[in-house]
């Protein structure tokens, strides 16, 4: 993997990309100044840049402001058709949650967050509902458990000591030790259940989705009411059928 101090690093596409990221954050319109300092460049290189993203298309400029187009998504776009399960993925979790009248979402593990790369709301259970692309942290989240539990030994040691773990709810498992054996008991049951630790308004019960070869590749779950759902009612009401749609999902790459 390349760093900053490799020689296969190029640090002017590493600024260029920072670019992009600073201009899908904050104000939706920013200027050459506020980017450069967001983005700890001086401002003349951060011009260049901008100037060269608006040439190519992927921002747009007044004269003073700038902003991103609609291209960007080409980028992101092209991750999601490149997933190998994504377009079966889609319709199987519609289906999936019409069936059950729940929210359903599938996500991949980058870094230390889960990403949405999936998701079917019913109604809004967290005050900020995520959506396609939304990022959530890997130990707050079921379908977090189970991508850690799908993680090698040594990856799972390295999240734990690196990851920053902070505390959402009173609810929420911090403690490494309590965190890696909530995880290893997913890798032994295949199921993930969270209540209450990422918001205390939702909790959230997950499975893994396999390729052919039986690699995890992502994790499906379903979102519920925190409160109402116990984890006895929900694997009673819903596992099977995540189940089901995680294998149908497989059948399909």
């Amino acid at each position: 993997m390349a760093t900053a101090e490799s020689e296969t690093f190029v640090r002017a596409l590493a600024r260029g990309l920072r670019v992009v990221e600073v201009l899908g954050q904050g104000a939706p319109r920013q200027t050459v100044a506020a980017i450069a300092e967001a983005a700890g460049l001086p401002r003349s290189v951060a011009k260049r840049f901008v100037m060269t993203l608006t040439e190519l298309g992927y921002t747009a400029s007044d004269g003073k402001h700038f902003w991103l187009t609609p291209k960007v998504l080409t980028l992101g776009l092209s991750y999601l058709y490149a997933l190998p399960f994504w377009r079966h993925a889609q319709q199987a979790v519609e289906e999936l949650s019409a069936d059950i009248k729940q929210s359903c979402a599938m996500s991949v593990l980058d870094g230390h967050d889960i990403v949405y790369v999936v998701r079917v709301p019913t109604y809004r259970i967290l005050r900020a509902g995520p959506t396609l692309g939304s990022r959530l942290p890997a130990h707050a989240v079921s379908m977090g458990r189970v991508l850690l539990a799908a993680a090698p030994p040594a990856a799972l040691d390295a999240y734990l000591t690196s990851a920053p773990i902070r505390r959402l709810t009173h609810a929420t498992v911090t403690e490494p030790d309590r965190l890696r054996a909530a995880v290893e008991a997913v890798r032994t049951t295949g199921v993930a259940w969270v209540d209450a630790e990422l918001d205390e308004a939702i909790c959230g019960l997950a499975v893994p989705v396999r390729d052919p070869d039986g690699t995890v590749v992502a994790a499906l779950n379903v979102s519920l009411p925190s409160g109402t759902f116990s984890e006895a009612r929900a694997r009673r009401e819903f596992l099977a059928l995540l189940r089901q749609t995680a294998a149908r999902i497989r059948a399909a790459m």
